[in-house]
């Protein structure tokens, strides 16, 4: 097989491997003024920040799939989720959390490599929440609002308040 047709290969992989198991999402963390050692800690200007992440969750026994991935994108992390319930398989987590890295990889694969399933419509919308705080929008009241707006449309449409 050439090269052209392995990395096809690979691409269709990685696309329906996401499409089936990756998460694209926006969570919102209050951040507010707090008293540190010597000093007051300010918060963020609306008093919140936007956390968004890419992800991708796998049991012990398909660790590999994920380093597949992290070496395939070259950015990001794994992380062990260590399991307290009645399953023996800890999970593990594929993460890109990076707006930088989230910007110039995880972004620009899918918006040429597109999503089959809904899960694309919800990436379209991480990934303008991202292009947003990338241009600090998210530092007004109006941009955050619009944020969350956005936000409380993707995934199990669970609504974000501030």
């Amino acid at each position: 097989m050439n090269n052209q047709q392995e990395r096809l290969i690979k691409l269709g992989w990685i696309k329906g491997f996401v499409d089936g198991e990756g998460c694209f999402s926006i969570s919102l963390i209050k951040q507010n003024n707090r008293k540190e050692k010597n000093r007051m800690r300010k918060g963020y200007k609306t008093g919140y920040q936007i956390f968004h992440e890419f992800a991708v969750t796998q049991g012990a026994k398909s660790l590999n799939s994920l380093e597949a991935l992290k070496k395939f994108f070259g950015v990001g992390n794994i992380y062990v989720n260590k399991r307290h319930d009645n399953h023996h398989d800890n999970l593990y987590r594929y993460v890109v959390r990076k707006r930088d890295e989230l910007t110039t990889v995880i972004i620009p694969f899918f918006k040429t490599n597109k999503l089959l399933t809904s899960k694309n419509e919800n990436f379209e919308k991480f990934a303008q929440c991202v292009e947003m705080t990338a241009n600090k929008e998210h530092l007004t009241l109006k941009g955050l609002k619009k944020i969350i707006s956005i936000a409380n449309l993707m995934n199990r449409k669970k609504k974000r308040k501030i």
